[in-house]
């Protein structure tokens, strides 16, 4: 058999670790005709079906099966090949893949991008917004900024800081609604919180604060979309008390409420942490972060 790119081996270890184009597309930040063609391409140099199309996505045919496994090993060491190459590059430039939140990553990361870019105008930067935590074992990132720390042995991970939670809305809502000033006047005023999730829902009724979820008028799962909502005046919602001081058209609400914070970690693999433009990138991040956290609790923008 002719030799051919080793991306096919790749986008084929990836469909079959999903069942769908879309979803190994997101994964390897490529896009589904991309991966298609691949497979189109390896299957018609090896001379076998490797997937079955059904309803269900993208089955693994016997023949898909039999070469999965050996697919998967030829990848596990074309990446420690590339972890343990990466980890003696010593020059300060190039790219550092990040993954963060969707609220970190749009909110937060582009004003210490651009300042990291001042600083070192060698190195590019790849931001992976997503709330999934990503797979640093396959390089899907080469820092992660998470919020649990992270489990893998093969990680190094640090703790920065924790993100103080505010209630927050929209000066122009509460000028509308009124002010809440005790916990229990949240559930004659709109809400703004998960779709799916009932998690603060749960949160409130452990303050004691009588909310099911027709009080949330305005729903979403999406991070940013739940972060607009309340700076457009949808309603009180959830944020970081950072982002919350930022904006001088939102105002912080009930002070004494004890909400939870935000850890927040930094993970690599132990076989990059060596690289020199990953670790100044690391570093850069850690104060950055932590100068973001200690910037909310000023006072600015409390409730009138």
């Amino acid at each position: 058999m002719k030799e051919f790119d080793w991306n096919l081996i790749k986008s084929f270890v990836a469909v079959a670790d999903t069942g769908s184009l879309s979803a190994a597309a997101r994964g390897l930040a490529a896009s589904q005709p991309t991966l298609g063609r691949h497979i189109a391409e390896l299957e018609a140099a090896l001379g076998v079906t490797l997937f079955r199309r059904g309803r269900r996505g993208y089955e693994l045919t016997e023949a898909g099966s039999t070469l999965y496994e050996r697919g998967r090993a030829v990848g596990e060491q074309a990446n420690a090949f590339s972890l343990l190459a990466l980890g003696s590059v010593e020059a300060i430039e190039g790219t550092v893949r990040i993954a963060a939140s969707e609220v970190v990553a749009a909110c937060v990361l582009p004003q210490m991008m651009a300042r990291l870019g001042e600083e070192e105008p060698g190195i590019e930067v790849e931001i992976v917004a997503s709330n999934q935590v990503e797979n640093l074992l396959r390089r899907d990132a080469d820092i992660a900024i998470r919020m649990v720390r992270p489990a893998q042995s093969e990680l190094v991970a640090r703790k920065v800081t924790d993100i103080p939670l505010c209630l927050c809305a929209a000066s122009a809502y509460l000028d509308r609604r009124g002010r809440p000033e005790k916990p229990a006047d949240l559930a004659d005023h709109a809400l703004v919180g998960f779709d799916r999730s009932d998690e603060i829902i749960r949160g409130f009724t452990a303050f004691g604060i009588p909310v099911g979820r027709s009080h949330f008028r305005f729903r979403t799962d999406n991070q940013i979309v739940l972060w607009e909502a309340v700076r457009t005046g949808n309603g009180i919602g959830l944020g970081q008390e950072p982002l919350a001081d930022r904006d001088p058209d939102l105002e912080k609400l009930l002070p004494d409420l004890p909400l939870p914070n935000l850890p927040v970690w930094l993970a690599m693999h132990r076989d990059v942490r060596t690289s020199m433009r990953i670790r100044r990138v690391a570093d850069f991040l850690h104060e950055e972060l932590k100068r973001y956290s200690a910037g909310a609790g000023s006072g600015a923008n409390s409730a009138r």
